[in-house]
């Protein structure tokens, strides 16, 4: 088979595997009412998702040091599919919504990263940046698709509808790489442990870099995506939106895909590190003007595509940074610990934006949403200033 097909075979089962990513952020302001839920209590069901992901991303993602991790993407396509199913026909209330999601989110912990690891042992190394840019970007497809799709199957059926439709993707891309591609075995076995393995790949300082530009990059992107359709919604009651909260949602997340490909192409032909520096300082300032504009429909949906677009800027030039810092035998772990940082933020994120809004008044309240917004940007703010110091301080 040949480099492009493989990628595109790969893109489109990450597109369908992701089903079930957004479906609780672009249906929460119905799951709000119909739970009564707080803005805090909003913001756990929005995290345990990424709870599930934390407890699955170490095992699943270093077991591709040793096994074929087209097995695993399978097993996370039908553990996301199953817990969206569930969703759909079993979730009554936050407790039982939060234990169905995180099992979305650990069959996402057994797609993405593995999926990414399955596609670069399929190609030649000088494919790779540019092909993991481009399957870095499928997640932004993945997200806007799942948030248009879950909003307007929502509008016209039911929530729980939404949710059913979701869990049959996962997995139909199962089944898709099942069937198309070919089994390939690592060519070393590892005989060390799991937790070694990811120990001895968070001491090296080239991937710790990366790891904790992967977590602020995280915190920003997981907490807009859990909380855009809600602040789209406050600033509808301020004045008109041109289209629901959900639609106009999903159309930003779709600036995200050209955004993260070029932010690639300017990282690998330039200084990746100065373009991250960059790209998280825009993101951290945009992060504080969006909070401003909150109350401003025309000015908010002005400045959200720009801000998305600065926010996945440095995504693929992350990821593909820290594949071409590690070895092939040691990729599985660490991908494991970069995912495990990333998505770790992913899970705070949400819950801290909750109880920021409820502790600032409630989300009818500008100057809460202000605050919201102004916390998505400042650990990306403090990465990029990190960084900037430590390289002033080399140069010196």
């Amino acid at each position: 088979m040949s480099p492009t097909l493989t990628l595109f075979l790969f893109c489109v089962a990450e597109a369908f595997s992701m089903a079930g990513f957004s479906t609780v952020p672009a249906l929460l302001p119905a799951l709000q009412a119909e739970w009564h839920l707080s803005a805090g209590e909003a913001g756990a069901l929005g995290g345990s998702y990424f709870a599930g992901y934390i407890l699955a991303i170490s095992w699943l993602s270093s077991l591709t040091d040793r096994i074929d991790a087209r097995k695993v993407f399978i097993l996370g396509a039908i553990t996301s599919g199953a817990g969206s199913l569930g969703f759909a026909f079993l979730s009554h209330g936050l407790w039982s919504a939060c234990l169905l999601q995180a099992f979305v989110g650990a069959g996402l912990a057994g797609t993405y990263m593995p999926g990414l690891r399955a596609l670069t042992d399929r190609i030649e190394t000088g494919l790779q940046p540019r092909f993991i840019a481009f399957y870095t970007s499928t997640f932004g497809i993945g997200a806007s698709l799942s948030y248009a799709g879950a909003g307007w199957i929502a509008s016209q059926w039911s929530w729980q509808t939404a949710f059913w439709i979701a869990g049959v993707q996962p997995l139909l891309a199962g089944l898709l790489i099942w069937r198309f591609i070919e089994a390939k075995h690592p060519e070393i076995r590892l005989r060390r442990s799991l937790l070694l393995a990811q120990w001895l790949a968070l001491k090296d300082s080239r991937i710790r870099h990366y790891i904790l530009g992967y977590a602020a990059h995280c915190w920003e992107l997981f907490g807009f995506r859990a909380w855009i359709v809600a602040l789209l919604t406050y600033s509808g009651t301020q004045g008109h939106l041109p289209l629901s909260a959900p639609t106009l949602a999903a159309l930003v997340n779709l600036v995200g895909i050209p955004a993260s490909i070029l932010g690639n192409e300017s990282a690998t032909r330039g200084d990746r590190q100065r373009h991250i520096i960059r790209v998280m300082l825009l993101s951290g300032l945009l992060a504080w003007a969006a909070g401003v504009a909150a109350s401003t429909p025309w000015l908010l949906i002005l400045i959200l595509p720009f801000y998305f677009g600065a926010v996945m800027a440095d995504s693929a030039a992350l990821t593909a940074g820290l594949v071409a810092s590690t070895s092939t035998h040691e990729r599985g772990a660490a991908m494991a610990v970069y995912s495990l940082g990333g998505f770790g933020a992913g899970l705070l994120a949400p819950l801290s934006i909750g109880l920021i809004l409820d502790f600032c008044g409630g989300q009818d309240h500008a100057f809460a949403w202000l605050l919201a917004c102004g916390c998505l940007g400042i650990w990306g703010l403090l990465h990029a200033l990190h960084t900037w110091h430590g390289r002033a301080s080399t140069q010196q």
